[in-house]
């Protein structure tokens, strides 16, 4: 159901401290705390005596006690005390621990063979540490839907004609031809929409008068990252092949969905702006318009996952649908191909 060799994100890092905080990513049961260098634990979320959720438990220095019976578990999910037969530790009384990792501000979580964790694998963002760009504090979203519905609407330029009107539509979202690419690491759909006036969300934000060529940049990402990149050039200026002018607008949305389980979605975001590095006021405005239109998104996907498991008839697809069945199509392959490499195992 889901691919358990990589990184998904399991909160903001300023999210976790010195406590024990229960989350359920792909299914499992996780608990995560920091210890008392800073550097975060995530373990198994429950003892196995009886199988009391140890966030139920205490946090003692960099360990965790069960709250039912005292069994002590460390960082590698070793149980190093058993206080009712303290000569005697049970040898199978351990759990299982998941590698983190700390970076642009999220806590990274890898779901499967701890041996095979690589950090360089958590995606790039590029400019990050630069101070000429800007940043959004970006945000956290339940949504009450499978990931993959998520997924497919993040690869589709189209649905802000409808969904979001006042904030990401514009002149050629609703016809423009799309172009779709399959690439290694995943799927983009993208189109440039040529001398159109800039969409209502991002008309005070560019630092160009007049009539603007717009690059909608639809990415995913395996497992569930999508990279929505839009470009503002003057008119006359942009397309696939065309350099940066003077002037020209980027802001790229980078967006993570952890999947709870197959009914539920953990959603994090944040945006990141080639202009205005240090101007808080366009960050807050920012990221309280991207809330808007993802609020707007949520009521939608919640619905469609609610429908395409009670339907009575059956769905089709559009043409504007390619990028969402050529992402779904290369994550089957891989979580099929990790099972095989499982078994074989």
């Amino acid at each position: 159901m889901f691919l358990r060799n990589c990184w998904y994100v399991a909160g903001w890092s300023a999210e976790f401290a010195r406590n024990l905080s229960a989350r359920t990513i792909l299914g499992d049961n996780i608990v995560i705390y920091r210890k008392v260098d800073g550097k975060a634990v995530a373990l198994e979320d429950a003892c196995p005596h009886r199988k009391l959720p140890l966030s139920d438990g205490n946090l003692r220095g960099d360990t965790v006690e069960c709250g039912y019976h005292g069994l002590t578990f460390d960082c590698s999910g070793s149980c190093v005390a058993a206080p009712t037969q303290p000569d005697s530790i049970p040898k199978r009384a351990k759990v299982q621990h998941y590698p983190l990792v700390d970076r642009y501000r999220l806590l990274w979580i890898w779901m499967g063979d701890p041996e095979k964790a690589d950090p360089d694998l958590i995606l790039n963002i590029a400019n990050f540490d630069n101070p000429d760009w800007g940043t959004t504090d970006g945000g956290a979203m339940d949504i009450a839907c499978n990931y993959l519905w998520v997924c497919d609407n993040l690869l589709d330029p189209s649905h802000v004609a409808w969904v979001h009107v006042s904030s990401f539509a514009g002149a050629g979202t609703e016809d423009e031809p799309l172009k779709v690419a399959r690439h290694d690491t995943g799927v983009l759909v993208h189109r440039w929409i040529m001398n159109t006036e800039p969409s209502p969300y991002y008309a005070p934000l560019v630092k160009f008068d007049g009539p603007c060529d717009r690059l909608q940049h639809y990415e995913m990402v395996y497992p569930g990252i999508g990279i929505n990149k839009s470009i503002y050039t003057p008119a006359g200026t942009g397309g696939d092949c065309a350099a940066p002018v003077e002037g020209t607008y980027i802001n790229i949305s980078y967006n993570f969905m952890t999947p709870v389980d197959e009914n539920h979605t953990n959603y994090f975001w944040f945006q990141h702006r080639n202009t205005d590095g240090d101007n808080q006021e366009i960050s807050e405005r920012m990221n309280a318009g991207a809330k808007m239109a993802f609020e707007e998104d949520r009521a939608v996907l919640v619905k469609v996952h609610e429908g395409m498991k009670a339907m009575e008839t059956p769905s089709l697809d559009l043409g504007l649908d390619a990028g969402a069945k050529l992402f779904r199509r290369g994550m089957d392959k891989l979580i099929e191909a990790e099972g095989k490499n499982v078994a074989a195992s």
